[in-house]
């Protein structure tokens, strides 16, 4: 059990390291040579990591914004929290989780080796929160043993290959190839906004063709227009908390200099996890094309939402400010029939919020994205308030998912387990 546990969590369980030694199985089997086959898992490895420390810095920036937001406004609910039930169902139900989240990756392969849809899903903490929702609910819908794993196992294996699929075609749209899928258990939610954004927008007038004046053509840098957008972003509810909030943050910084640095600290992250994606794929398509030819035909790898951003920056802001206003809206609206307040999770409205402004930039032009991306906001708080019940039953209080297909995977799967208990 402590080796299965060294794999899951230390091999598996490191989206790095996993996506790494893939690299490697690929370069091997187009028979490169061993200083190549070095090169290239180094750099596959460099370029994840230097994609997650971007993140990490976007993280750090977007928590100090989720607090003063809070705490500025007043505003007092649930936040989601995907973290929380992923430490209880670690302490409880470790070895099953492990077991469904290794079941899952062979269904993923199986699949691809052996019908036309050849996604490999490579985003490790995604799979974690797959592995956890079907273990949590499933265990506490009765099931024990064998039958969680397996069955549990099987949904989150099928999810792995079907989401990526359903993506697919606005991804081909938007990198204009099969090279890579999209891997991120949001793709409902992306569809959705995807769906309101050609009903809505204009695909001829994306994001990204933006005409200014001369005198503000310096926003035509992409950094420097994000930064534009982001200064008032984070000062006007710091200016709302004030200065006792933000000095646990500040470290003796006067508290509008601190949110100002951090409005351009999260503009650093987003250049530092771009220059991650860019080393990340110039490595990853090359080596996939030996699993492609060796191991399962043909095979995509469907990796993480960040691989989207550099084809669209602009459509990433607009998504990520249309789907937050559209999740305060939210925030007032679901209450008042009966449902949780679900604060704005920052973390999730840039992600997700973002991915989705590609997909209705895509299809639906800018106000496409502007416009489905408030519905986007509005979904992604209905959906947590609505499981939140769920797992309120099952013993979980104020706790819930925030990932649309994870959510819906734990909504239908305990439904149904209920209706036969």
């Amino acid at each position: 059990m402590s080796f299965l546990y060294f794999i899951v969590n230390d091999i598996l369980g490191q989206a790095s390291i996993l996506i790494a030694l893939i690299a490697m199985v690929g370069l091997i089997a187009l028979k490169k040579s061993a200083g190549q086959v070095i090169t290239g898992t180094l750099k596959t490895l460099l370029g994840f990591l230097v994609l997650l420390a971007g993140a990490n810095i976007i993280v750090s920036a977007l928590n100090f914004l989720g607090e003063v937001f809070q705490k500025g406004f007043n505003m007092r609910g649930v936040v989601t929290d995907v973290g929380s039930i992923a430490g209880i169902a670690q302490q409880t139900l470790g070895r099953e989780t492990a077991l469904i989240m290794v079941l899952a990756f062979l269904i993923n392969i199986l699949v691809a080796r052996f019908t036309r849809f050849k996604y490999i899903f490579l985003t490790g903490q995604a799979s974690l929160w797959m592995a956890t929702v079907c273990s949590v609910v499933g265990y506490m819908g009765g099931l024990r043993g064998t039958e969680l794993i397996l069955l549990g196992g099987t949904i989150a294996g099928l999810m792995s290959v079907g989401m990526p699929a359903i993506a697919q075609p606005i991804v081909r749209k938007i990198t204009g190839s099969d090279d890579i899928a999209l891997g991120h258990f949001c793709t409902l939610g992306y569809i959705i906004q995807a769906g309101v954004a050609k009903l809505t927008g204009d695909a001829s007038k994306s994001t990204e063709d933006l005409a200014l004046p001369s005198a503000f053509s310096f926003l035509q840098d992409t950094y420097l227009s994000m930064m534009v957008v982001m200064i008032p972003i984070y000062l006007i509810p710091t200016i709302a908390a004030g200065p006792e909030v933000v000095a646990q943050y500040a470290n003796g910084v006067s508290y509008l200099i601190y949110a100002f640095l951090q409005s351009v600290q999260f503009v650093v992250g987003v250049y530092v996890l771009l220059a991650g994606v860019r080393l990340l794929l110039a490595e990853i398509v090359p080596a996939f094309r030996g699993i492609a030819l060796r191991i399962v035909p043909n095979a995509i790898p469907a990796l993480d939402c960040p691989v989207l951003f550099p084809y669209a920056p602009n459509a990433v802001i607009v998504g990520f400010l249309s789907t937050t206003l559209g999740s305060i809206i939210g925030m007032f609206l679901f209450p008042g029939v009966g449902l949780a307040m679900i604060l704005p999770g920052m973390l999730t409205n840039f992600f997700a919020g973002g991915t989705a402004g590609i997909f209705a930039n895509a299809v639906g032009g800018r106000r496409g994205a502007v416009i489905g991306g408030i519905f986007h906001g509005l979904l992604i708080t209905l959906l947590p308030a609505l499981l939140l019940p769920l797992l309120g039953s099952y013993g979980l209080q104020n706790v819930t998912f925030s990932d649309a297909d994870i959510i819906s995977v734990g909504l239908i799967y305990g439904h149904i387990l209920n209706f036969f208990q």
